[in-house]
């Protein structure tokens, strides 16, 4: 009868030790999933904090004055349009890569002479 406790008790505390130590290891191999979402969320906070600075930056008066210059090409009363041709902004463009293969000897020499 004693044997049969102890072997009862034995195969008990075997069962037990077992899944003991199988909840660790899920428990180990999930602790790298959590120190993969907090970094996930940092790079989400970071993410948010500097959506949050460029919608201030949107909404004041600078940023709004300088998109419709820039991008609706509008002017303050009281100033001007100035429109450059193409060909002149593509002439430049030519007339400078000329120059930069040029060594800087003949630069010089063309500036003084």
């Amino acid at each position: 009868m004693k044997k049969i406790i102890f072997f009862t008790i034995l195969i008990f505390s075997a069962f037990v030790i077992k899944n003991l130590v199988s909840s660790i290891y899920t428990l180990w191999q999930k602790q790298s999933l959590v120190v993969q979402a907090q970094k996930e969320l940092e790079k989400e906070k970071n993410e948010n904090q500097r959506l949050k600075r460029d919608f201030i930056k949107a909404n004041t008066n600078e940023f709004i004055e300088e998109q419709a210059r820039n991008k609706l090409l509008l002017v303050k009363e009281g100033e001007q349009k100035v429109i450059i041709p193409k060909e002149l902004i593509a002439s430049q463009t030519a007339q400078n890569k000329i120059t930069e293969n040029e060594p800087n000897w003949r630069k010089w020499w063309n500036l003084f002479f």
